[in-house]
């Protein structure tokens, strides 16, 4: 167990040096002005992707920018214009739901804590962190599938959901860096590493990252 620790942090260091000259300073995908208006993007981008998200947006918060204002729109209305997102009708009432509470419990201000953003309607565990990261500023290592998929990819986590591989690559990543290493991952697997019609051993982090029973699995 203490060597194959010590393999993935050394494995970590080596990725973390492929990363930082590909993406020194990655910008944040999604569009936004405030913690509010990331809130809303974050939440909107589950089985979405960030493209789409970002053209939702603009009619969105043309519309209602703010908790109060949005609060004060219509589920239909919100709906309308998120219609072309996955999931919209569930998120047309969250995004209500969660702008009353910001609103009336909040003062209209995002809340800069975890739990109290995990509490708000739609917002899961992953959608917080980025919010605590990329609009507050406290290190968070949000997990989605994509990074899932790299972290099993390149043996940095056997973990089997987004818990434990968020607990794994914590772990190998130094603290400071775990949002722009959130980020890093996003651009890569997007670039580099998609979750199909992939050859591991053409890719620049899995060619010599991945285990040869991964090359093998995923070659199937």
């Amino acid at each position: 167990m203490i060597a194959d620790s010590v393999r993935r942090q050394d494995k970590a260091i080596r990725i973390a040096q492929e990363l930082d000259a590909r993406y020194p300073t990655p910008p944040i995908p999604l569009d936004h002005k405030d913690p509010y208006t990331l809130l809303i993007a974050v939440l909107l981008s589950a089985q979405c992707t960030d493209e789409r998200v970002n053209l939702v947006t603009p009619a969105l918060f043309s519309l209602a920018d703010t908790p109060s204002n949005m609060a004060r729109m219509e589920t239909e209305s919100i709906l309308k214009t998120i219609k072309s997102c996955g999931l919209a009708p569930t998120k047309a009432k969250n995004i209500k739901k969660l702008s009353q509470i910001l609103r009336d419990e909040y003062e209209g201000v995002v809340p800069e804590n975890l739990q109290l953003l995990e509490s708000l309607p739609g917002v899961g565990h992953k959608t917080a962190s980025v919010v605590m990261s990329q609009a507050f500023g406290h290190p968070a290592f949000a997990v989605d599938t994509h990074i899932h998929r790299l972290a099993k990819r390149w043996g940095l986590s056997k973990g089997n959901n987004v818990t434990q591989v968020e607990r794994d690559l914590k772990r190998v990543f130094a603290k400071e860096h775990w949002s722009k290493r959130h980020l890093q991952f996003i651009y890569f697997g997007r670039e580099h590493c998609p979750a199909r019609g992939h050859d591991l051993t053409d890719c620049p982090i899995c060619s010599w990252a991945a285990t040869k029973k991964r090359i093998k699995e995923e070659s199937k």
